[in-house]
């Protein structure tokens, strides 16, 4: 699914529930990652829950990302940045205006403070990658 599909999908659920349900099945509909790759090393640092960040350069030079988290809605959130980055070059993912991103969608408004801070520490981190790989 595109960031625009997603976009698109969210103007059609009528409240901040069914949006909060749609966030959850994001995240349900991730792969898990393997324990192995759940060390320090991939952890972002700023979020309430675990999350863990793992990128990986493709053969074009664009960054691809996989993601987890211990808590549901935050692994939705995990899919909706990876959305956002994922297939994207170094200067493409410095270039995104994430903030537009998640204001068209309403995160911002709707999510509690240190779930807001989470979000932007996972763009933050994504960004950190376009820069050394």
């Amino acid at each position: 699914m595109t960031i625009e599909e997603l976009i698109e999908n969210f103007e059609y659920l009528d409240g901040w529930e069914d949006k909060y349900r749609y966030i959850i099945d994001l995240g349900e509909k991730m792969s898990p990652l393997p324990d192995s790759l759940k060390t320090e090393e991939w952890k972002v640092r700023g979020c309430q829950s675990q999350v863990w960040l793992v990128p990986q350069k493709e053969a074009d030079g664009h960054l691809s990302f996989r993601g987890d988290s211990d808590a549901m809605i935050v692994k939705g959130l995990i899919a909706i940045v990876l959305m956002v980055y994922n297939h994207k070059s170094p200067s493409e993912i410095k270039a995104v205006a994430v903030g537009d991103i998640f204001a068209k969608l309403g995160l911002e408004e709707h999510l509690s403070p240190s779930r807001r801070n989470g979000l932007i520490s996972m763009t933050e981190k994504i960004r950190q990658y376009a820069d050394v790989l």
